[in-house]
């Protein structure tokens, strides 16, 4: 089976403004027309490449796609071959354009874009470093920080699969940690219950002294604000690595 093809950023972008538009964007066109497999994700990223260019479209949704199509394997004889037999059909001026863009986009000293630098295009917080608490995650985690000052923020991205230990936050008084989901799809999951799945806009809170982990879901990168509620004498222990046997049950 090939890859999942994901997709956040009508929600990320529209979710609020056009929620019907974001569910149609995300759900139906990423979420299950780019996933049906009477054809493979190669082809479908040709066809949507001479679908825009014969349309006219050539802003940077036309660049995504260009740039989708390298990651999915058509080369730059490939991409030539395919614009030029376009121009024959949808006009000169439009082949013009895309050949432009598409010089960019196979330019052979620019690296091709990486799967994190694609995610991170649809979110709206920066992805940071390496986590510097990896030692307590499955998989690679990556840490930036949006507020130190006050009420301590940070934005946790994880790539797919990727998910810390089970942990606990304590406090004398007060404390715990609350997570807002700001891209991608991952869940939570509290010590004796059903796991909780977060998209954009799930709001999770984590009482002091309660076990529990997160993390991405297995087709899927996932970021999270995680927000420390300040409390007295606050300190985390750290616990087990979530079992592959746990974690492959999630749905």
């Amino acid at each position: 089976m090939s890859e999942k093809i994901v997709q956040t950023a009508g929600r990320d972008q529209l979710g609020e403004f056009a929620p019907m538009f974001a569910h149609l964007n995300d759900d139906v066109l990423f979420g299950e027309v780019w996933n049906e497999q009477a054809i493979d994700v190669k082809t479908r990223c040709i066809i949507t490449v001479v679908s825009l260019m014969a349309s006219g479209i050539t802003d940077s949704a036309l660049v995504y796609h260009l740039q989708n199509a390298k990651a999915h394997g058509v080369t730059k004889a490939e991409i030539a071959s395919i614009i030029t037999h376009a121009t024959m059909y949808v006009g000169w001026p439009k082949g013009w354009a895309v050949f432009r863009l598409a010089k960019d986009v196979w330019n052979e000293e620019t690296p091709a874009i990486s799967d994190k630098d694609k995610y991170g295009s649809t979110i709206f917080f920066p992805i940071g470093e390496p986590n510097p608490y990896g030692q307590f995650f499955v998989g690679q985690s990556y840490l930036a920080p949006v507020s130190t000052d006050q009420i301590p923020i940070f934005n946790v991205t994880f790539e797919p699969s990727c998910r810390n230990n089970w942990h606990i936050h304590h406090a004398k008084s007060g404390g715990g940690q609350m997570l807002i989901c700001v891209g991608g799809r991952g869940y939570y999951r509290e010590w004796g219950k059903d796991p909780i799945e977060m998209t954009p806009g799930t709001v999770v809170n984590i009482p002091p002294e309660v076990k529990h982990w997160h993390g991405a879901a297995p087709d899927s990168w996932f970021s999270h604000l995680a927000v420390e509620i300040q409390g007295e004498e606050g300190s985390t222990e750290w616990c087990e690595p979530v079992s592959d046997e746990d974690y492959s049950a999630l749905k």
